[in-house]
């Protein structure tokens, strides 16, 4: 029993310890840029209350916000308007399919750039007309031809023995 309060209090004291600590790593507002403070000035007010995390993701975002020329800025802006316009269902199925995207391989990732962007060069009746197809496609048949695609898109045991050259 004593040697229970004993460790209680030793990691109490180490926990109070590392507390202060963890808040070294927070972005003061003071610290931050003229520029990032332009940015964030409506996060201001509660700039103090925000974890570390969010504080040093704001921070970066601002930075990256701050040295986009015009025609970046109004692209994000677009991209993210369109995201606050998605349902948060559909916000929540592409952020499941990124967190998937990030987990692939850089050579899975690659192929599935490629893909896309083959697919953008088609002309939009032709998108269309496959996007249809798909959608008409049964659950199980969907997975089929998503397996389908996956297998062409794997490296054959062959190719990863002997790479083809340049």
């Amino acid at each position: 029993m004593m040697k229970r309060r004993w460790i209680t209090c030793v990691c109490a004291i180490v926990f109070g310890l590392l507390l202060p600590g963890a808040k070294a790593f927070a972005v003061e507002w003071d610290e931050l840029s003229d520029a990032q403070r332009q940015v964030l000035s409506s996060y201001q007010a509660q700039w103090s209350g925000l974890s570390a995390q969010q504080q040093q993701r704001l921070a970066s975002g601002a930075q990256r916000w701050s040295t986009m020329d015009p025609q970046a800025r109004s692209a994000m802006q677009q991209r993210f308007n369109r995201w606050q316009s998605l349902s948060p269902e559909r916000r929540a199925e592409l952020s499941q399919r990124f967190d998937q995207f990030k987990n692939l391989s850089p050579e899975q990732q690659q192929k599935l750039r490629l893909r896309m962007q083959n697919f953008r060069k088609l002309p939009p009746e032709q998108q269309r007309h496959l996007r249809e197809r798909f959608r008409a496609l049964s659950p199980q048949q969907r997975a089929q031809a998503l397996d389908r695609m996956k297998a062409r898109s794997a490296p054959s045991a062959a190719n990863q023995e002997h790479p083809a050259g340049p």
